[in-house]
């Protein structure tokens, strides 16, 4: 019999539905929020708001192009967090009255997972390009910085993550005090690409173990922009693409040079990357370096699913569903949360 999951995601600015059946996705449809551009931002109030007005015509677009009626569904499956609590609501309240509409399941699904578990969506019914377990996982977004021992579908181990700063934080915080738009890592991948990854040197971290640390580097970066543009201030304008470029190479040495150790020490070399962060060219270029020099075999996401979407939603709501492991009708949604 088959299992068709329909998949939710409003956890910040993108309203997402997705419809897997069988792990092979159908639809996956994202309505993105423009309105906090001009924020430098996103907005949580706006952010809410938009989720209810989007909410309906992205389900019911996600269930026309799978070619699939709302009563073929076995489960629903949505994001309980991390997230915005006011977007993540909304998200929870449709899968309730969703759920209670079709006396069908509901699955709550944790953020973090499903990204890692972006990397077992099927795009067809020969797709077997998955990680095979156990697998290390370089988790990197607008908010996380993890490292995670995936030793299956439910069982993940964070052995490193950021005390700080998140990647992604350093990538949009930089780029905001550069004047760059919001969301300022692509443009600063975008402005690298013509640069001099050499021409300024920032602070690396030191920090035991496998964790990571951003802020210093943040902070190291913003006293390189007063100090030079109390001599000159055209120096941003002037600089920008070789300032993208160091910044950009810093924070990927950064990131590949605790993976290379957690890496090493477990003696894994099945490695992946997932979150916004990973759609990074020089994150992915590192990667590719990596499995030459050190004979990895990587899984980089396709750009569609680096960032927040439905289908890593349905994709982890199907391997739970298979485990009937279902949540309540009082299940609420939580704002932050250890993967």
């Amino acid at each position: 019999m088959d299992t068709t999951i329909l998949g939710i995601e409003s956890s910040c600015d993108d309203t997402s539905a997705s419809v897997i059946r069988n792990g092979v996705m159908l639809s996956n449809v994202i309505a993105s929020q423009a309105v906090h551009e001009a924020f430098g931002g996103v907005v949580p109030e706006l952010a809410s708001r938009a989720h209810q007005q989007n909410i309906i015509p992205v389900v019911s677009e996600a269930l026309k192009r799978a070619g699939v009626d709302k009563s073929e569904l076995s489960a629903v499956a949505f994001t309980r967090g991390p997230g915005l609590m006011g977007s993540l609501l909304v998200g929870t309240s449709f899968a309730k009255g969703f759920s209670a509409a079709l006396n069908i399941p509901m699955i709550e699904v944790n953020h973090l997972q499903a990204h890692v578990l972006a990397h077992f969506i099927k795009e067809n019914e020969v797709d077997k390009d998955q990680p095979s377990f156990p697998f290390l996982c370089l988790l990197v977004s607008g908010g996380n910085s993890q490292i995670i021992k995936v030793n299956s579908y439910k069982d993940m181990e964070v052995i490193g993550q950021t005390i700080d700063d998140a990647a992604g934080e350093a990538f949009d915080k930089c780029a905001k005090v550069m004047g760059l738009p919001y969301p300022g890592g692509p443009v600063i991948d975008r402005l690298a690409k013509d640069g001099n990854p050499d021409a300024f040197r920032f602070n690396k971290p030191h920090i035991p173990g496998y964790n990571y640390s951003f802020s210093g580097l943040k902070t190291s970066f913003l006293y390189l922009l007063r100090d030079s543009l109390k001599k000159n201030d055209r120096f941003i304008e002037e600089n920008k693409t070789d300032l993208c470029a160091s910044l950009q190479r810093t924070i990927v040495e950064i990131l590949m040079d605790k993976l290379r150790k957690a890496a090493k020490d477990l003696g894994i070399k099945e490695v992946a990357v997932a979150g916004g962060v990973s759609a990074n060219s020089a994150v992915r270029k590192a990667f590719e370096d990596h499995a030459v020099k050190y004979g990895w075999k990587i899984h980089v996401p396709k750009f569609s699913f680096t960032t927040d979407n439905a289908a890593m939603v349905a994709i982890t709501g199907y391997y739970k569903y298979l485990d009937k492991d279902f949540c309540s009708m009082d299940t609420a949604p939580f704002a932050r949360v250890e993967l």
